[in-house]
């Protein structure tokens, strides 16, 4: 009899750990705040450092707690940088909570990469593109800043796959509405098309759901994984589970954004 409750105590004890471990990756990954957030930054205190004021405004991809943290990144080179990144957000979302994560932050410089849930969630061409001019708007109505639009990076590697294809077209609206506004345009999606031209290859196809993404936060985060070795092992290059980014992906986007804070904005 004791021997049984033995068993059954020893059978709890392991599953609770479990429990415990796979509720750790979901809080590291999907649940806990950047460095430097809105509701943090952007209150009396004001953004930690000195110099500029950076806002990169997006969704999962900004955040950086799946794949690589390029605002991080950002912020180890020395610019003094809000994570406005919200996991899941469309560009409705986060037009919704500009003033507040962007707009009251008062920032000298705005980055936008947004749009990755509009494609996959079937959002019309049309409304993407009403939705991001509209929050280019915002910011230019709020603040003096000057801001950059990224072109979206590629949604799996294989380029010429039904979702990459269909991107193409809000990648142009990205570019016209630049262009319309005044904003500088960062060629994220072409210079990732470039290194996966470049290296060749046959392509994964595209096989990005939830399970995937949380088996690359957990290789990441329990076992100490580099995403770059993460994205290997799901025989990608630049993208850890079909959409957020590998190191390498990471470096693309920071060294565009890096070079473009370097530059010296032509309207002041």
């Amino acid at each position: 009899m004791w021997s049984r409750k033995r068993a059954v105590i020893a059978l709890c004890a392991a599953l609770v750990g479990v429990l415990g471990v796979a509720g750790a990756v979901g809080y590291l990954t999907f649940v806990r705040a950047p460095v430097n957030p809105p509701a943090e930054a952007c209150g009396d205190a004001g953004v930690p450092g000195s110099g500029p004021v950076v806002v990169a405004a997006g969704a999962s991809m900004t955040r950086g707690t799946l794949g690589a943290d390029w605002v991080g990144a950002l912020r180890d080179r020395g610019h003094r940088v809000v994570n406005a990144g919200v996991n899941g957000h469309t560009t409705a979302d986060l037009l919704a909570r500009v003033d507040a994560d962007v707009v009251a932050c008062r920032p000298d410089a705005v980055t936008l990469l947004i749009g990755t849930n509009d494609v996959r969630g079937d959002v019309p061409l049309a409304e993407y593109r009403d939705n991001l001019g509209a929050i280019v708007a915002r910011v230019r109505a709020g603040t003096t800043a000057r801001i950059a639009l990224f072109s979206l990076p590629p949604l799996g590697e294989d380029l010429d796959g039904d979702l990459n294809v269909k991107l193409r077209a809000y990648n142009a609206a990205i570019e016209e509405t630049a262009t319309e506004t005044g904003a500088s345009y960062l060629p994220v999606h072409e210079r990732m098309v470039d290194v996966l031209r470049e290296e060749g290859g046959e392509p994964t196809p595209f096989g990005f759901d939830f399970g995937v993404a949380y088996l690359a936060a957990a290789e990441h985060y329990l076992l100490g994984r580099e995403w770059d070795e993460v994205a290997r092992g799901n025989g990608l290059r630049l993208l850890v589970d079909h959409i957020h980014l590998g190191d390498r992906g990471g470096a693309i986007v920071a060294d565009l954004v890096d070079a473009w804070l370097s530059t010296p904005d032509p309207g002041r």
